[in-house]
C-alpha cells in the first residue's frame, strides 16, 4: 500500500540517545508531506487529464473509422454511378444508332419511292406529248387537206339551223 501524507505526519520515531534533532526531523517531515500532497495532486491531474485524452483519442479514433468508412462508401457510390452512366451512355448510343439506321433506312425509302414517282411521271409526260404531237400532227393534216371546208359548210348550216 503507498505512503500517504497521513502516514508521514502520524509516523512518530523512537528517541535514542544522541539521536536526531526532533525539530529538525519534524521540520523536515513537514516539507516532505507538503511536497508528497503535491506531487499527489499533481498526479491526480495528471491522470484526470490523461483519462481525458484518451476519452478525446477514442472519439477521434472512431471519426476517423467512420470517415475512412464514409469515404470507402463514398469511392464505391463514385464507381457505382460512374459504371450506371458508361452503361447509360452505351444504351443512348445504341438507341441513337438504331434511330439513325431507321431514319436512314426510311430516307432510302422515300427517295426510292420519288425516284419511281419521277420516272413514272417523266413516262407519263413523254406520253402526253406523243399524244399531243398526235394530236397536233392530226390537226394540221386536217387543216392541209381540205376538210376545213366541210367544217365550215358545217358550222354555217348549224347555226343557220339554230337562228
Amino acid at each position: 500500500m503507498p505512503l500517504t501524507p497521513l502516514d508521514i505526519h502520524n509516523k512518530e520515531f523512537s528517541t535514542a540517545f544522541r539521536g536526531y534533532n526532533v525539530d529538525e526531523v519534524n521540520e523536515f517531515l513537514d516539507q516532505i508531506i507538503k511536497d508528497f500532497e503535491i506531487l499527489i495532486k499533481e498526479k491526480k491531474e495528471l491522470e484526470d487529464r490523461l483519462g481525458m485524452l484518451n476519452e478525446r483519442l477514442d472519439h477521434y479514433k472512431t471519426m476517423e473509422e467512420n470517415l475512412s468508412k464514409s469515404i470507402l462508401v463514398a469511392q464505391e457510390t463514385a464507381e457505382d454511378v460512374k459504371n450506371n452512366a458508361r452503361k447509360e451512355a452505351q444504351l443512348i448510343l445504341k438507341e441513337a444508332e438504331k434511330n439513325a439506321d431507321r431514319i436512314v433506312n426510311e430516307s432510302l425509302a422515300k427517295s426510292r419511292k420519288v425516284a419511281i414517282e419521277i420516272e413514272e411521271l417523266k413516262k407519263r409526260a413523254s406520253v402526253y406529248r406523243m399524244r399531243f404531237r398526235t394530236l397536233l400532227e392530226a390537226q394540221m393534216e386536217m387543216l392541209e387537206n381540205g376538210d376545213w371546208q366541210d367544217l365550215e359548210k358545217a358550222d354555217s348550216a348549224i347555226s343557220l339551223e339554230n337562228l
